[in-house]
């Protein structure tokens, strides 16, 4: 294992899609979307830090740290606009990432995020990362999905694949403790996100266990709210190809540049 960020890329084109995966994910989850997308972008998909081949990326756990940390990659690789994916604790992170350099975000797309509400199901997460076994990975994901889902048998392996790594179930037990301290978590305050002026999307399935829907009510005008009915909370996993087709659709969009408007009016 090695102490860098790892992502996996296809794809070509004029335009960088990256996807950024939820908590006790990783970039294999993503597949099924990125075999929409990557017929005409770039699509990058990373292993945020503390999962998969990331694990042992320092101070993994925080959102900020892995915004930073996908921030300084995409420097690195000379990267200057992308379209920015983010699943859960992936959606706080490219929320974060798209507050510290929004000029580098061409469209946000958030699936469900994390940070939009204090409500978080703290137990059902913590079983998650304790999750030892196929058949309890199965059943967590079981109850992350909607009531007319069955998770992926593939992605679930995978997940309890990447549990096998050395050290991984520790990494992930720790941050789930993290995350849901009080089964509550961190919320990126309203204001902040007054200054996105990016398209955004966010997503939500009516049926989420993990982060209710109600987590989107009272965003900013400016942001689109999709609700996907009978979806829960993985929403990669159930319906990939309607989350590729609203990427897309986001990406699309022009970008509105209210706050500059309102300086113009009362300049």
């Amino acid at each position: 294992m090695i102490s860098s960020l790892y992502v996996a890329e296809q794809g070509a084109g004029s335009k960088t899609i990256v996807l950024l995966h939820g908590f006790g994910g990783c970039h294999d989850v993503w597949s099924e979307v990125i075999a929409s997308l990557a017929a005409s972008a770039r699509t990058l998909a990373y292993d945020l830090p503390g999962h998969g081949m990331s694990l042992d990326f320092p101070g993994a756990g925080p959102a900020k740290v892995a915004a930073r940390a996908v921030l300084s990659d995409l420097e690195s690789r000379r990267v200057k606009r992308i379209h920015l994916v983010g699943h859960s604790m992936g959606g706080a992170v490219a929320t974060l990432m798209a507050l510290a350099e929004p000029e580098k975000v061409a469209s946000l797309t958030l699936l469900a995020p994390g940070g939009f509400g204090p409500e978080i199901n703290g137990p059902l997460l913590r079983r998650y990362a304790r999750a030892r076994d196929l058949a309890e990975v199965r059943a967590c994901l079981d109850a992350m999905s909607g009531p007319a889902s069955t998770p992926s048998p593939c992605v679930a392996d995978v997940l309890f694949q990447m549990r096998k790594r050395p050290g991984q179930l520790e990494k992930l037990v720790e941050i789930a403790a993290a995350m849901t301290r009080d089964d509550q978590q961190g919320v990126i305050p309203r204001d902040l996100l007054d200054r996105l002026t990016m398209p955004v999307m966010v997503v939500w399935g009516s049926d989420d266990a993990v982060l209710p829907f109600t987590h989107a009510d009272d965003l900013p005008v400016r942001f689109h709210v999709h609700h996907v009915l009978e979806a829960g909370h993985m929403l990669i996993e159930e319906a990939p190809d309607l989350i590729a087709s609203i990427i897309q659709r986001n990406m699309n969009r022009r970008t509105r540049p209210v706050r500059a408007k309102l300086a113009a009016a009362t300049g």
